[in-house]
């Protein structure tokens, strides 16, 4: 039988205690990180290999986080999650994904899923479908750490990390009107989520700074497709007085008007301007690339891990005021907006 290294092994290799040799290798914030190379060093000399059950059980932790993604098809997400699993890495902690196919009942049953790997904490961010927020608020109550991202409910009293909504589409807007633009219309999301809530408030927040008024009929009540966006545009362009630009909520609606326009043989950006919102990888591939707001993906991420770590290990703390991490958003001006040289 092969023998095991265990912590003793490492302790008496580096002459110092077994407690010492635990806390370095948990990465315990009160062991410099002089004593942590070493231990980590020694551990991988030796072959020392963790035992993460036994482990859990001595701290209460398993080690893992658990994260809700709408879907898998939008690079948004899965940029975001790249963002999560650096950091998650870089703490200990291991990551169960879960896609929730914008269902509210898949949704809950990612919940039940993390429940049952008792994970030590999640991240997620909202179904388009959901409304009902119940489930979220019995993960509150269990005393589960639980951090929303980029689609939030501030109702609720839960922490998030989210892009500044409304300045991305005031800048989106605003740069529309600079662009010589005079009627700009916007095809929203889902108005009972914040996030898009807030693009149409900052949609008609630029309209309003620059002595524009708001007209409701270039408003377009949108679910977040690309058929939301060719529906849209078709609706617009049967107007008597169409407008010569479209604000999307989002690139996959901004594809769709796109698509539209172009069967329609209306040259973009001469004849009609297109801005979507997240700055999905597709973007600067089509024809005309789609000018878009940067979300901060990456970032968005990091953050969301290291909010909802720092609420892990003061879950026994008294309890803390609701937290709102806002990144800055970021104008992507492209070919399908560049109608000024």
């Amino acid at each position: 039988m092969n023998y095991k290294v265990t912590i003793a092994d490492i302790a008496k290799e580096l002459n110092t205690t077994a407690a010492t040799v635990s806390r370095a290798l948990s990465n315990h914030p009160g062991i410099s990180d002089k004593t942590k190379q070493s231990v980590h060093e020694a551990a991988s000399k030796l072959n020392y290999k963790r035992n993460r059950i036994a482990s859990s059980l001595r701290s209460g932790k398993t080690h893992l986080i658990g994260v809700i993604i709408p879907s898998a098809e939008i690079d948004f997400f899965g940029s975001v999650v790249h963002g999560i699993e650096n950091v998650a890495n870089q703490n200990g902690y291991n990551v169960l994904l879960y896609q929730s196919n914008e269902s509210r009942d898949y949704e809950e049953k990612g919940l039940e899923t993390f429940l049952s790997a008792r994970v030590d904490g999640i991240l997620v961010s909202i179904a388009k479908d959901t409304t009902d927020y119940s489930h979220f608020n019995e993960i509150k109550e269990r005393g589960i750490p639980i951090i929303f991202f980029d689609r939030t409910n501030d109702d609720l009293g839960i922490d998030s990390v989210v892009i500044d909504d409304y300045k991305g589409a005031f800048l989106a807007t605003e740069h529309l009107i600079s662009q010589g633009y005079e009627r700009i219309a916007h095809i929203t999301g889902p108005q009972h989520l914040k996030n898009f809530y807030d693009r149409l408030r900052g949609y008609m927040g630029a309209l309003q700074a620059h002595k524009i008024k708001v007209d409701p009929s270039l408003i377009f009540n949108g679910n977040i497709s690309i058929e939301s966006g060719r529906e849209g545009v078709s609706e617009f362009l049967s107007m008597s007085n169409p407008p010569d630009a479209v604000f999307a909520a989002e690139d996959f609606t901004a594809l769709g008007v796109i698509s539209e326009l172009k069967e329609r043989k209306i040259k973009i950006p001469e004849n009609f301007g297109v801005v979507g919102f997240a700055n999905e990888l597709f973007g600067k591939h089509i024809t005309p690339n789609l000018s878009t707001v940067d979300q901060q993906t990456i970032q968005m991420g990091r953050s969301a891990l290291d909010l909802l770590v720092d609420r892990i290990d003061a879950k026994e703390m008294e309890k803390h005021k609701q937290q709102k991490v806002v990144l800055e958003p970021l104008l992507i001006c492209r070919e399908s907006s560049a109608r000024k040289k």
